[in-house]
């Protein structure tokens, strides 16, 4: 009895472990999928419609300016891409050069739409390329933010700065120091300025005014808009919300909150045409969200605005759209108006996710998607830091994190061990118990929990070590794979990147012999290590007397060794640590009992 229930509380660890979340994600409610796939087109402004919505900015692939009447998409949608260099070269361009950003402003259309991260690089080696955020329309898959006017009333013939308009600017980068100002003149009395400026980090201010030199009054409204095509290698995560993000309306949707895919609800893959949604929001802020980097439109926070989610086609072109629009203003003959929006495209770093949720963008640090534990996960991550900043090393920070666990559970696990120390005492009673009633296993219960009894054992009291983990070992899991600080962390010897798995594999001898084993074969040292360690302490476990439970138990490391070879190397570690840690406590209170 008592080896059914920890090999039940075992299982069942495992499948809370690996399942909770995909089976979380499956009790949600379904999105419906309209009967029509709509595309995405420009449409006239929400206030001069039957339906409530944002007006239309220019959709992704087209050069339809907001509020056009919808039309085919441009040639550059449709045509081969192009390499991002050659795309780069065909349009006057004004730099970017800050320390922590690389890329440039298209001066066609004024967008923001070339972007590199300068303190992040494709693999581990510092000499790789800088991960691309941002890409302008003609390459692969653009993505892009954009911003400008659209008439406040249907019907005003307002010659407005669209996708294909030619601005002018100073040859000067954009810097920290240095905003940038954008002019174009429509030649019918209107000059409009686009001053953009960037802090030290990733957060673009974009300053748009329009100056009235003719006799009548314009009103306008300000749009801003944050385009996507394609979607990200790597997206299939269960356990990782990549997509839409943002706070609108008192709504979360993306990581740390509430869920809003634009997935399809059994699959999770196949994405699916959805009918634009459509919020009506004090501030806020939205956008698109990867494992570890964020665009995100930001709205002044006091200012009501409609905004607009949107998807349309499928595969390799799959696009996405998020934009707003906000109150109109109007600009007086002889007179300006102006409208401020920020643009946050960057890495999701967490201090600095905090510092703008602390500077008035609510909720701004739920763009990390913690989990459900996150009450658990964040201060990990925190304790971790700490720990780096001390250490110099996160794998040594989760080795000394690992300690202060085992540490503050020291009592309860003094109770679990010692109470399978009894049990491990009784098992030639146990034996003997069988052999007086082998055919009859009521009995057999009745007189093995009488021996129980007598004795003060707790049959269960062993399953307790592993369940009070299974929290904590999954929160650590969330942030080894969720945070960017833990990207590209090394550890020693062959562990460069602790969120990534063991690179080692014992089909090649741990790389002696010169080719790559295939992925089911990819088992590398730090998880055969801890399939020792697991070993080594079920050995010190009473053991089952029943064979078809003895040879189960045998195969447990061996599960747990395949299974744990796919995920960080740091999480494994850390069971590793764990378990050595567990064996000199139970070893030491068996050996005080006489058990071991």
């Amino acid at each position: 009895m008592d080896q059914k229930n920890l090999l039940l509380a075992i299982v069942i660890s495992v499948v809370i472990l690996l399942g909770f979340q995909f089976l979380f994600e499956k009790m949600r409610p379904p999105q419906p999928v309209p009967a029509q796939k709509p595309a995405l087109t420009a449409q006239t402004p929400a206030n001069q419609t039957a339906a409530p919505g944002p007006a239309a900015p220019a959709v992704p692939g087209t050069n339809a300016p907001p509020g056009a009447t919808p039309g085919a998409p441009a040639a550059a949608a449709t045509a081969a891409p192009e390499s991002r260099d050659q795309v780069l070269a065909q349009a006057p361009r004004v730099k970017i050069d800050t320390p922590r950003l690389h890329g440039s402003i298209n001066l066609v259309g004024g967008r923001i739409d070339d972007l590199a991260l300068a303190d992040y690089h494709e693999t581990v080696d510092p000499k790789s390329p800088e991960v691309v955020l941002l890409s302008p329309s003609g390459t692969a898959d653009p993505y892009f933010a954009e911003f400008g006017w659209i008439p406040a009333n249907t019907g005003d013939q307002v010659k407005l700065p669209a996708p294909d308009t030619k601005w002018t600017a100073p040859p000067q980068p954009l810097t920290p120091t240095h905003p940038v100002a954008l002019t174009w003149d429509n030649g019918a009395g209107l000059v409009f300025t686009r001053t953009i400026a960037v802090d030290q980090n990733y957060m673009f201010t974009v300053t748009d005014a329009v100056q009235n030199n003719g006799s009548s009054p314009v009103a306008l409204r300000p749009y801003a808009l944050d385009s996507r095509t394609g979607i990200a290698e790597g997206t299939a995560y269960y356990i990782l919300h990549e997509g839409l993000a943002g706070y609108l309306a008192g709504h979360v949707f993306g990581g740390g909150g509430g869920f809003l895919w634009l997935q399809d609800p059994d699959t999770y893959a196949k994405l699916v045409s959805d009918e634009p949604r459509k919020y009506t929001s004090t501030g806020g802020w939205f956008g698109f969200t990867d494992k570890y980097w964020l665009t995100a439109l930001i709205p002044p926070q006091q200012e009501t605005i409609d905004a607009r989610i949107m998807h349309t086609g499928q595969g390799d072109a799959n696009r996405f759209q998020a934009d707003y629009v906000s109150s109109a203003v109007t600009a007086a003959p002889g007179a300006s108006a102006t409208s401020s929006n920020r643009f946050f495209a960057g890495a999701k770093e967490v201090d600095l996710l905090d510092k703008y949720r602390d500077e008035g963008i609510p909720k701004f640090d739920l763009a990390i998607d913690w989990g459900l534990y996150y009450f658990i996960t964040k201060p990990i991550f925190f304790v971790l830091r700490f720990f780096h900043g001390i250490l110099g090393n996160f794998g040594l920070a989760i080795l000394l994190l690992t300690l202060l666990i085992k540490l503050a559970f020291f009592p309860l696990a003094n109770k679990s061990y010692s109470a399978m120390s009894k049990m491990k005492l009784l098992q030639p009673e146990m034996q003997k118990v069988r052999e007086r009633f082998p055919d009859d296993k009521q009995r057999q219960q009745q007189e093995t929990m009488a021996l129980y009894k007598k004795v003060g054992a707790n049959p269960l009291a062993g399953c307790l070590p592993i369940v009070i983990q299974i929290p904590v070992f999954f929160s650590l899991y969330k942030v080894l794979f969720v945070t960017i600080e833990m990207r590209h962390a090394p550890f020693f010897g062959w562990i460069h990147d602790l969120s990534a798995p063991d690179p080692t594999s014992f089909a090649n001898l741990f790389g002696l012999l010169p080719f790559s084993p295939p992925a089911f074969l990819m088992i590398g040292a730090w998880p055969l290590m801890m399939g020792v360690t697991m070993f080594l302490q079920q050995k010190l476990n009473p053991q089952p007397v029943d064979p078809v439970q003895a040879r189960m138990f045998m195969f447990l490391p061996i599960m747990f060794t395949y299974m744990l070879s796919g995920f960080p190397a740091g999480l494994v570690i850390y069971w590793a640590w764990n378990n050595l840690l567990s064996i000199a406590q139970q070893w030491a209170i068996m050996h005080r009992a006489g058990a071991a």
